[in-house]
């Protein structure tokens, strides 16, 4: 009898039905009635029964005279009867209308939505939009509706079992387009803002990055976007003394997701700040004559600052001349898809016109909400792993707030969508449902050959390297490819070294079948043009003639000799690789 009467302090007014539906077994309403703990009354045409201590509210709210023998106590009127009978509904209830709560109390709508304005009022209850169907503006206890979005992440959550790495490796070369390959000057600007703020390696940007997901990139295309004012770079550390990470940007983009440069320093430095501060975009030449340096001096200055995040160029011409070193006897720069000889004095590295970057600017919210979202696009899945990786300032923490505010707000989801990695991962709405679609392996395995540095490579970032007993050790070096089979990690080749890392499993037929993927993938670098020759002389550590991948290798066109097994393009055929790739892929043939 107490639970029956609680349940009636708790909701408020039932009918017999309802109760019925609430309470197991016969319920004790005429007791309850004898003890003066509970009535019935008619609303809305309809027997209900409410608890003895709702008699002055159902009176002074509903009109309902109370039965008599009440105590007096329980007769006092109350300061908002109609408020306290609406607020808990609301407390005990979903979205509903005013409408309907004053066709169930039999009462005016203005009269419930005057309560409900003044809950609202108070933050008691919401007003909005909250079921499907479009029933028009509904009404929810405050607390409710963040019981309600706790349940419904939680069952989103649940929705999702995890993928397995080679799934997501597969979801990840195509959701950054290497995959399916676009064509086009709106598709390069697609995935240089797929791939903006990433710190990527300048050697690999056009002939590996980029051509992976433009076909045919053409030299100069980038320039044009470039020269359109679309696209700036920015420098973000030297690697070694002849290649280095830069980040590309929209223009429009930059300001928020651009980091605070350093300072570099140095008094020919702070000259050439106050130069380019003053005169604004300058050639090298005017720079030259402005502060009296030696070339040799000037040039470096302006990679110092380069390398600082302080200052740019409105072409990658003298990137791609950083990236060659000394010149050729005859130097001819490429330009919108033509080579010209270059009439210019100075010092290759000095190309083009130099100008300081914008500084950053927003608020921490602003750029921590920009940055999160460029993350969300470039991956599709975002894990703690994946931000370590690409070094963000302040690491997951920076960016984990506005994710977590995403998901509440509907823009992102959370769960585990990949087996093995931290629980905290954050999806973009519609990429969960793509990276299951990736959990059987294809039909038609995909194998492709990717910059190791590249962040459609989760290997080394957002997927730890497969252990292996070889004498190499992968890692996400500047110049070293992997070598991806149906999302599996199956090879490694390291820039220069000529020395293979494999990572094939021990069972056949998976063992043959992935071999053979990989020299084919190999020799293909060549057959495309990608590459003029390619020499490998060590596999896993040993000499590669007695390597289980000779005979792979052999088959898929490479021929032994006496430093290893080459691959060579046939007679009259070079390689068909941006210009700027020509001395990388010299050395690359050569050891």
């Amino acid at each position: 009898m107490d639970g029956l009467h609680d349940l009636l302090l708790a909701l408020g007014d039932l009918s017999e039905g309802e109760i019925h539906q609430r309470f197991e077994g016969e319920p004790p309403l005429q007791q309850l009635f004898e003890e003066r703990r509970a009535f019935p009354l008619n609303l809305a045409g309809e027997k209900r029964w409410v608890a003895a201590e709702d008699a002055a509210r159902v009176r002074d709210a509903l009109g309902v005279p109370p039965p008599p023998g009440l105590p007096r106590e329980l007769l006092e009127p109350v300061k908002d009867p109609l408020g306290d009978l609406v607020s808990r509904w609301a407390r005990t209830h979903g979205p509903f209308r005013a409408e309907d709560l004053a066709a169930r109390w039999g009462v005016g709508t203005a009269v419930v939505r005057s309560a409900l304005e003044r809950l609202a009022g108070q933050e008691r209850v919401l007003e909005g939009e909250f079921l499907p169907g479009g029933r028009g503006r509904e009404w929810v206890d405050a607390e409710v509706l963040k019981a309600l979005k706790r349940r419904s992440l939680a069952k989103l959550r649940k929705q999702v079992e995890p993928v397995d790495p080679a799934a997501l490796a597969r979801f990840v070369a195509d959701w950054q387009g290497l995959a399916r390959p676009r064509r086009g000057l709106d598709a390069l600007l697609g995935a240089v803002e797929q791939l903006q703020g990433a710190p990527l390696v300048a050697s690999a940007l056009e002939r590996e990055m980029l051509s992976a997901r433009i076909q045919p990139l053409r030299p100069g295309d980038l320039d044009i976007l470039f020269s359109a004012g679309e696209v700036i770079w920015r420098g973000v550390e030297p690697v070694g003394s002849r290649d280095g990470r830069i980040a590309l940007y929209l223009t429009d983009h930059y300001r928020l997701l651009a980091p605070q440069p350093k300072k570099a320093e140095g008094e020919l430095c702070e000259k050439l700040r106050q130069e380019l501060r003053r005169r604004g975009a300058s050639f090298f030449a005017d720079l030259q004559t402005a502060t009296g340096a030696f070339p040799a001096d000037l040039l470096k200055a302006l990679w110092d600052l380069v390398w600082a995040g302080e200052v740019t160029n409105d072409t990658l011409a003298p990137l791609r001349s950083y990236l060659r070193g000394a010149p050729k006897e005859d130097r001819r720069i490429p330009h919108l898809g033509r080579a010209f000889r270059s009439r210019r004095i100075g010092p290759p590295g000095s190309e083009g016109r130099w100008s300081l970057l914008p500084a950053p600017s927003g608020t921490p919210t602003e750029r921590a909400t920009a940055l999160a979202q460029t993350l969300l696009a470039r991956h599709g899945v975002v894990t703690r792993e994946t931000v370590h990786a690409e070094e963000i300032t302040g690491g997951f923490a920076a960016v984990y707030p506005v994710l977590k505010a995403m998901e509440d707000a509907g823009r992102a989801r959370r769960g585990y969508f990949v087996a093995g990695l931290g629980g905290a991962q954050f999806a973009i709405p519609g990429a969960e449902e793509r990276l299951r679609s990736f959990r059987e392996p294809a039909a038609e395995p995909l194998t492709l050959v990717v910059a190791a540095t590249d962040p459609a490579n989760p290997y080394g970032a957002t997927l730890p390297w497969p252990r292996t007993n070889g004498e190499a050790r992968a890692q996400r070096a500047a110049g070293a490819q992997v070598v991806l089979h149906d999302g599996a990690l199956v090879g490694w080749l390291g820039r220069g070294e000529q020395n293979l890392q494999t990572f094939l499993p021990g069972e056949e037929p998976e063992r043959s079948q992935r071999a053979r993927a990989l020299a084919h993938a190999l020799a293909a670098l060549v057959d495309e043009g990608k590459r003029k020759a390619l020499l490998i002389a060590r596999v896993d550590g040993e000499d590669v003639e007695g390597s289980p991948l000779a005979p792979a290798l052999k088959a898929a066109g490479f021929t032994s000799g006496s430093k290893g097994y080459l691959k060579t393009a046939p007679l009259g055929r070079g390689a068909i690789a941006p210009e700027p790739a020509e001395a990388l892929e010299e050395e690359d043939a050569g050891g």
